[in-house]
């Protein structure tokens, strides 16, 4: 917000360029109007410091089909390790801490970004993946 109130001038063409964005930009280009944004301070859809980790730690010998079979595991593996984490005890709701002790209030968000960035690094629809 500071930097928008003192460089409107800067920050208006970057917020142009993310409100550009569509499913269909070339993912190269997304990632580097999503670098430039995050570095604005611009909250993204797709994380590029994530991206880049995730691309970066592709194990040699695999194929793209497998790293992207695994991706679509994880999602599977969370999905069946949800009910038992809402059923464990510490999954109570703590006033004294306006939170749950072992922040699952934070899964949601950390799902949705670790997933984004996965899907982006296999170049597949973030879109069409998290409504699945």
């Amino acid at each position: 917000q500071v930097f928008s109130s003192h460089c409107p001038f800067l920050m208006g063409p970057i917020e142009c360029l993310t409100d550009a964005v569509t499913p269909d930009t070339d993912i190269q280009v997304t990632l580097s109007i999503f670098e430039l944004a995050s570095a604005a301070g611009i909250p993204c859809e797709v994380d590029p410091a994530l991206v880049n980790v995730l691309a970066g730690g592709k194990t040699d010998g695999s194929s793209p089909e497998e790293d992207y079979k695994v991706a679509c595991l994880l999602l599977v593996f969370v999905a069946v390790s949800l009910p038992l984490l809402a059923s464990d005890p510490a999954s109570i709701y703590n006033t004294e801490v306006e939170g749950y002790s072992n922040n699952i209030h934070c899964l949601a968000k950390a799902i949705i970004h670790v997933s984004a960035a996965l899907f982006t690094v296999h170049n597949k629809n973030i879109e069409t993946h998290l409504k699945e």
